[in-house]
Order: C-alpha cells, then sequence, then structure tokens
C-alpha cells in the first residue's frame, strides 16, 4: 500500500469494513484534524460516509442521506484510486445506498437489510 498514508489511516478502513463506525469516525477524525490538504477533504469524505453508517444503526434515515451525500460530494473530485482506494466503487456503492434511502419509506427501511459500503483496497 501507499507508504505516505498514516497506519491509523488503514486502521479506519478496517473499522469501516467491519462496521464499527463510530470507532472508524474517531480514528479519522484524529488523522483529519491535522492532515493538509487534499488528504483533509479525502478523510473528511470518508469520515462523513462512516457517520452516515452510523446513523443508519440507529435509524436515523435523514442523518444517514444527508451525511452520505456530503461525504460522496467530498470525494467525487478524487481520482478514481487515491491513496489505495477505490474510490469509484466507495462512490458507487454509496449513491446506490442513498437511493434507497431517499426512495422507501421508514417502516420499508427498518424491514430490510441495507447494502453498507465497504472500501476496496487497490495496489496504488
Amino acid at each position: 500500500m501507499n507508504e505516505n498514508v498514516p497506519q491509523e489511516f488503514w486502521q479506519g478502513i478496517e473499522q469501516f469494513n467491519s462496521g464499527q463506525f463510530y470507532a472508524c469516525h474517531d480514528t479519522l477524525e484524529a488523522l483529519w484534524i491535522e492532515a493538509t490538504e487534499p488528504d483533509k477533504t479525502f478523510y473528511q469524505g470518508i469520515l462523513q460516509i462512516a457517520v452516515a453508517l452510523y446513523h443508519l444503526s440507529n435509524h436515523n434515515w435523514r442523518g444517514a442521506a444527508i451525511l452520505l451525500g456530503e461525504g460522496s460530494n467530498r470525494l467525487r473530485s478524487y481520482p478514481s484510486v487515491y491513496s489505495g482506494i477505490d474510490v469509484d466503487e466507495l462512490l458507487d456503492q454509496s449513491a446506490v445506498l442513498l437511493k434507497i434511502i431517499q426512495q422507501q419509506t421508514e417502516s420499508q427501511l427498518q424491514n430490510q437489510a441495507l447494502p453498507l459500503p465497504k472500501i476496496r483496497l487497490l495496489k496504488s
């Protein structure tokens, strides 16, 4: 993987992919506060998607939709692969989930397993 990427970033990605969204938020927020651009906005985008998924677990559909949108918008300006992450894949999965949240009722959302995004690692 990219040796310029802090170890905490990989820890945050592992937390994201294992469904530990609150822990991922804490890990990436610590990085984000110290980061400079272009990494700062990249971390923030992933962080916001993680918080969106945390909101889903609490049935906060509106909060989830808002943060999925904001996080995705931040990541759209990055190349397809950035810091060893498949950005396009994360954006595609987030878009599918956002569409489901926006088009279904609260009771429909509560009664199904939602397709949670995963972050795919690529060799850069």
